[in-house]
């Protein structure tokens, strides 16, 4: 099995890359340090990718970049950046892998907590976890050739908690191994069109 990891080098990324590599041959996608280069928000840079990286069976995503700030100061340049990133640079890594990923293949993308749980200044956040769960919903009815797609979406992260933690008081930070558990479960299992809430 050759699985292609976008967004590898960050915590997710890593922790997938981790509990899957006795499984597989791990192909390592970033903006940096890995094995392809690739930036998201670049139809070309993906398209690029994806000849280097030829066929693949499986297609993760852990990447996606966002913006918080309040309602008041989110412009539509700054919203743009979740737009861009998250919601279509993800959307565009299954347009443009579809081809090369093998029947009955799989893709995981990522979403997250606060399309069901907002914070203050996670509205463009929110925008894009919403967009990319509604797109793989839609997108599952209508995949070609047996091929799979799902997303997951974690809460804040235990290792991210430090960082980002006075955004999200009250929440329960989850490690991340337990949300490279649920994408061990989207790429080996048999679900198609489902969230793996890990809350």
């Amino acid at each position: 099995m050759r699985i292609l990891v976008v967004g590898a080098t960050g915590t997710i990324g890593k922790a997938v890359v981790e509990e899957m590599k006795d499984s597989a041959e791990i192909i390592c996608a970033s903006r940096s340090k890995a094995d392809i280069k690739v930036d998201i928000t670049s139809v070309e840079s993906i398209k690029q990718m994806f000849k280097e990286v030829g066929e693949i069976d499986a297609l993760v995503s852990a990447a996606g970049g966002v913006h918080y700030t309040s309602l008041e100061t989110l412009t539509p340049e700054l919203n743009q950046i979740a737009v861009q990133s998250k919601l279509l640079g993800q959307i565009n890594l299954v347009l443009l892998g579809l081809p090369y990923i093998k029947d009955n293949g799989s893709i995981t993308l990522i979403t997250g907590v606060l399309m069901d749980d907002p914070i203050k200044t996670g509205a463009s956040a929110a925008m894009a976890n919403g967009g990319v769960h509604a797109f793989v919903k839609a997108a599952a009815i209508d995949m070609p050739r047996g091929i799979r797609i799902n997303s997951v979406s974690p809460t804040i992260l235990e290792e991210s908690f430090e960082d980002y933690g006075s955004m999200f008081e009250g929440f329960e930070p989850v490690p991340v191994k337990r949300v490279a558990l649920a994408y061990k479960k989207s790429i080996l299992g048999a679900h198609t069109g489902k969230t793996f809430y890990v809350y």
